[in-house]
């Protein structure tokens, strides 16, 4: 996949809130060190320096095109490039950032664990992701890909599992000393009407689709996915699409 930056980036201020609110809820009061793993285009790195002044923040993603944006957005912090599944630091964190990035991940019974191991004592994990599969956005892009002349190219595309919050707290409750665990549903105001919907899916859920299709193609499932997208968000009177966007948040304290 090629994940862009500038496409990302349309909707940041609707792409930016959960994570304020995430960071928010990390109960610790002070953190030496801290760590946004799939940081994009630091947008989320940012919040979580705001958050932590005295820390030292760093930030890691596995696209260069979004740490080479967020190197220029927050010069003064450090950036890798580098993959979640492979991550093994050196030292440990006292805060481990992870907003909307550890869906693309599978098995999350040895990743959340794994994470945690790479914290301090009392250090926190802090995640969101989406909890959207079930969504009409989701349910339609699946629809469009098994039903088109693309059917054979998009086969085999399957997005890792994700789970309830139950399942995550029973994961983690008996490796912490706290879990907190909620789920909340934004409704984000897309003024283009199902243009914009699109928009928004071309950043994150569309690419593992879009990725496999030549140009004709991703035009031509653009068009049908638009198509039903305009049936499923019915827009306002002025053309808006309030778009439900329920996600899953886990701060678990080691």
């Amino acid at each position: 996949m090629t994940w862009s930056a500038k496409q990302y980036s349309i909707f940041e201020n609707e792409r930016t809130r959960p994570v304020r609110d995430l960071v928010a809820a990390i109960p610790l009061q002070n953190a030496r060190t801290a760590v946004d793993l799939g940081c994009g285009p630091g947008n989320s790195t940012e919040v979580l320096a705001q958050r932590f002044p005295g820390a030292t923040v760093t930030g890691m993603d596995s696209a260069g095109d979004m740490v080479a944006t967020a190197k220029k957005r927050l010069p003064e912090l450090d950036f890798e490039q580098s993959d979640i599944q492979t991550w093994n630091p050196a030292a440990q964190f006292d805060v481990i950032l992870a907003n909307a990035s550890l869906q693309w991940l599978p098995d999350h019974a040895s990743l959340y664990p794994r994470l945690l191991g790479q914290l301090a004592p009392g250090g926190c994990l802090a995640v969101q992701t989406p909890d959207n599969l079930e969504e009409p956005a989701h349910k339609l892009l699946r629809k469009v890909a098994e039903n088109g002349p693309w059917a054979g190219k998009l086969a085999g595309t399957i997005l890792p599992a994700r789970h309830n919050a139950n399942w995550y707290y029973e994961l983690l409750h008996p490796l912490c000393t706290h879990v907190d665990v909620w789920r909340t549903t934004y409704y984000h105001p897309m003024k283009g009407g199902a243009a914009a919907v699109v928009e928004w899916f071309k950043g994150s859920a569309l690419q593992p689709y879009l990725a496999q299709l030549s140009k004709d193609e991703q035009d031509a499932f653009l068009v049908r996915y638009k198509a039903a997208i305009a049936q499923a968000y019915p827009a306002l009177a002025d053309g808006t699409v309030l778009l439900p966007f329920p996600r899953l948040f886990v701060v678990a304290n080691r």
